[in-house]
């Protein structure tokens, strides 16, 4: 079986966004957005479940009037996960979503306007125990960066940042967290690099703007897998142009990848050649679809020959490895011959038994303390 992640996180404070714990020692949350129309509090509570049935952590919801902010507070009494409201120049608006319950503000103080409204923003956020995200994006930077760096870099992405730290620092409130965003991999990474060892608060991490569903799946894991292997990083959002269910799985795809949250099926799979025994990618395409819904963590190799199955099938909680017939490895140890015919069938039935007493097992050990 994989072990731990060899990987040392950077050392962060803790915020708490709703009852999820972002920074310190709480695991790595993912986060997605809506791109339903806020105003449509029936189509964005769909998407929201949707959401939180593939695992999400926190959600963001863009509010960008009064009317979608009250829409946003019908929102909030019919979801159960964490709600980030997402706010630009309106300091109303975040007053009153602050009064509707909202988990998280993601403003920037310096975008907010006077510094009477940007105080009035964050004694409420205070008063009621709420984080705020600073976002800086390279596609928004202030005029006078733009005139001083010339065009969005690394550096006028942190001094941006930093700004907007400064405003929250000289009114004493320290429950925040940073994002630096750009489409570009390199700017991003260092930009974020820079900015952690300059701040103790959590870093929310994103490649933004990162393409559609191939393209921005590549481009974002990566980014943020450098980032993550340095232990850089408290939260996470994938920016996709497709189903904002997919930002979730890419999200645990990548930190199962580095060992950092383990939710669900990790496969390891052979992409397959003339030597197997059974057709691989099919079998996989089945079994992930099939799936989806068990949140046990547990290890499954699915390997077409008995090159490298055996190997794989024994590091497994269930292996396959193809022959004739093929083999069945549970814990390690053979467990069963099964042939070709309802060999997706079979197998899903024993991955779901091997689920279930590992859940058992699990929820005992926990018990135990």
């Amino acid at each position: 079986m994989h072990g731990e992640s060899p990987i040392k996180r950077r050392e962060s404070r803790k915020i708490w966004v709703g009852n999820v714990a972002v920074g310190g020692d709480a695991p790595i949350a993912v986060q997605s957005m809506t791109n339903t129309d806020t105003n449509d509090v029936a189509a964005t509570v769909a998407q929201i479940q949707r959401l939180v049935d593939a695992g999400v952590d926190i959600v963001r919801v863009s509010v960008p009037d009064m009317d979608a902010a009250e829409a946003f507070g019908r929102i909030k009494q019919q979801v159960s996960v964490p709600l980030v409201a997402d706010i630009h120049f309106d300091y109303r608006i975040a007053l009153r979503v602050a009064e509707l319950g909202v988990d998280c503000l993601r403003i920037n103080p310096g975008n907010i306007g006077r510094e009477d409204r940007v105080r009035a923003v964050v004694d409420a956020a205070r008063d009621r125990g709420i984080p705020i995200r600073i976002g800086v994006n390279a596609g928004s930077l202030e005029k006078d960066l733009q005139k001083k760096y010339g065009e969005p870099t690394p550096a006028a992405l942190v001094e941006s940042a930093l700004r907007h730290v400064e405003h929250l620092d000289r009114l004493d409130f320290q429950d925040f967290k940073v994002s630096v965003k750009a489409s570009d991999v390199f700017m991003a990474v260092d930009a974020y690099r820079q900015l952690a060892k300059q701040i103790v608060q959590p870093l929310h991490l994103g490649i933004t703007e990162a393409g559609g569903l191939r393209s921005g799946t590549v481009k974002s894991a990566v980014g943020l897998g450098m980032l993550l292997a340095e232990g850089i990083g408290d939260t996470i959002r994938i920016s996709l142009a497709a189903d904002p269910v997919e930002e979730v799985k890419v999200g645990y795809d990548i930190l199962k990848s580095l060992r950092l949250r383990s939710r669900g099926i990790n496969f390891i799979a052979c992409p397959s050649c003339s030597r197997q025994n059974f057709d691989v990618v099919k079998t996989m395409n089945d079994l992930e679809g099939r799936l989806e819904d068990l949140l046990v963590p547990m290890d499954v190799a699915v390997i077409g020959c008995v090159v490298n199955g055996p190997g794989e099938a024994k590091e497994a909680h269930v292996g396959l490895t193809g022959g004739t017939p093929n083999l069945v490895y549970i814990d390690g140890k053979p467990s069963q011959k099964l042939g070709n015919d309802n060999l997706v069938d079979e197998l899903e039935r024993l991955i779901r038994q091997k689920a279930a007493e590992k859940a058992d097992a699990d929820a005992a050990l926990i018990a135990r303390g």
